[in-house]
């Protein structure tokens, strides 16, 4: 499994150009003027990790296949969206649909790019898409509470565990407060909430673009929105799109030359991944072998049969067991052969959680 991250923010803070250098493409029309951005763009990007790269080399795999990460590009939310205003309340339906919000904020000023709001204040510009998802999810259960409530008088289970969880997700609505501080209790309100999708439950990461003098450091206005990320339990990054522009356009292999002189260690494409695994709880096992070495996106606390079934369903419906290498075992001892002999390739059963960077190999019967 990958993840799918809808890049949204006010328009022309620089999110589809921030779009198509992290996806290497030209999909999304960056330009400055609000709303160019007419239908949601999506990238498939291939997620860098270079455990897999080590592994391949000591497999002798033919050929690497790195996990994929969505971004979808959806068009600028202004005020009044949820009302209609703007592009309308189509694009919040397109962020229902992903795993995860990355919220571009504007912190650089810049003359030649206008604002709408014409002034550069990236806590006020969270706050009106924020209160755009909020209006919505409230429209949505100020209908759904009361009719589940009345549904629950009756005695249907489904519509009591609703009522609840639902309605205390409107409560913290009311409050000016997200819903993703809503806490379920049990797992059929969970699984509830989680149907729901409302908007303001998705996790957030915000992106701070600055000027390229700002990338390594970050500036004033990027303080205020770690801090608001802090506050909130949301994760922030800072990224020039400007500079990922740049790396986009110059040959691999003189990338990081260029990083390194901008005082940075790694492009912004990788801090966005990481702190995205880091918000979803995401980590990555590998398999490996002559034919290829594969990085596999699983879900913190998974246990070995639910890996195995994001390879495919079969492996996790008739899972036996996993052969599990370390990662550090696997490179230590040169592989599969040398794990082995040194007594490092483990059996485990059913109950095993696995651990980010396990090499494994599942026997299944179906």
């Amino acid at each position: 499994m990958g993840f799918r991250c809808g890049i949204v923010g006010l328009p022309n803070v620089g999110k589809s150009t921030l779009f198509n250098a992290l996806t290497e493409t030209q999909a999304a029309q960056a330009a400055n003027y609000p709303f160019c951005t007419i239908e949601p763009n999506v990238g498939q990007v291939a997620v860098p990790d270079e455990r897999l790269d080590q592994i391949a080399r000591i497999a002798g795999s033919a050929k690497i296949v790195p996990t994929q990460l969505a971004f979808v590009d959806i068009a600028g939310l202004v005020k009044g969206a949820s009302k209609g205003e703007g592009l309308g309340n189509q694009f919040l339906g397109n962020i229902r649909e992903v795993d995860a919000i990355v919220h571009v904020l504007r912190c650089f000023e810049d003359d030649d790019i206008q604002h709408v709001a014409n002034k550069v204040d990236p806590i006020a510009d969270a706050e009106v898409v924020e209160t755009e998802l909020m209006l919505s999810d409230l429209e949505s259960l100020e209908k759904r509470v009361p009719a589940a409530a009345k549904r629950a008088t009756s005695g249907d289970k489904e519509a009591k565990v609703m009522a609840s969880v639902l309605g205390q997700a409107l409560e913290l609505l009311r409050e000016g407060k997200p819903a993703r501080l809503t806490e379920p209790n049990g797992d059929d309100e969970a699984r509830v909430f989680a149907q729901a999708q409302l908007l303001t439950a998705k996790p957030v990461l915000y992106v701070c673009n600055v000027a390229e003098e700002d990338a390594a450091e970050g500036n004033a206005l990027t303080a205020q929105v770690f801090a608001k990320a802090q506050a909130e339990g949301a994760e922030a990054v800072v990224v020039s799109a400007a500079i990922e522009s740049e790396l986009v356009s110059m040959p691999v292999e003189e990338r990081g030359e260029y990083l390194e002189a901008l005082g940075l260690t790694e492009s912004g494409l990788s801090r966005v991944i990481r702190a995205g695994y880091k918000l979803l709880g995401l980590k990555t096992f590998f398999t490996a072998g002559p034919k290829e070495a594969r990085a596999w996106t699983f879900p913190t606390g998974a246990k070995a049969p639910q890996a195995a079934g994001e390879i495919h369903t079969d492996f996790e419906r008739g899972f036996i067991r996993a052969e599990t290498i370390a990662f550090d075992d696997f490179v230590a001892l040169g592989g599969e052969s040398g794990a082995k002999e040194a007594g490092k390739l483990r059996q485990e059963g059913k109950e095993y959680v696995v651990q980010d960077g396990d090499v494994l190999m599942f026997k299944f019967n179906v």
